[in-house]
């Protein structure tokens, strides 16, 4: 089973979905949701706050490092997602992300689901 699909909602645009039951975040900030795996050797976590009716995630929470998030929400494109959050964003198509940490610094990612 594929773990992550992208998924075209009215409008034309693709987001980030999950297959089956969305989870909940969990206390202490771990939840089963998304990770960005990127070249930098981090990863990323990507906990989902809202989802729509088609199982995109709408908003959610990037983890930056432990103890530090960023509320980030998809904004609408034709091809791909985009989710942007202060200072930060990150752009992709299926599994294929760039991960913005301010303007001058961006690293490749791979989307994985938890």
């Amino acid at each position: 089973m594929t773990m992550f699909r992208n998924c075209l909602a009215a409008g034309g645009v693709a987001a980030l979905s999950l297959f089956g039951a969305m989870p909940t975040a969990f206390a202490g900030g771990v939840c089963p949701g998304l990770t960005l795996a990127c070249e930098d050797g981090r990863s990323y976590p990507l906990c989902p706050i809202a989802v729509s009716i088609e199982g995109e995630i709408v908003t959610g929470r990037l983890g930056l490092a432990p103890g530090r998030g960023v509320h980030v929400r998809l904004v609408p494109m034709g091809v791909g997602y985009r989710y942007i959050g202060r200072n930060v964003w990150f752009d992709g198509v299926r599994s294929d992300a760039v991960l913005y940490l301010g303007k001058h610094r961006a690293v490749a990612c791979t989307v994985h689901r938890d």
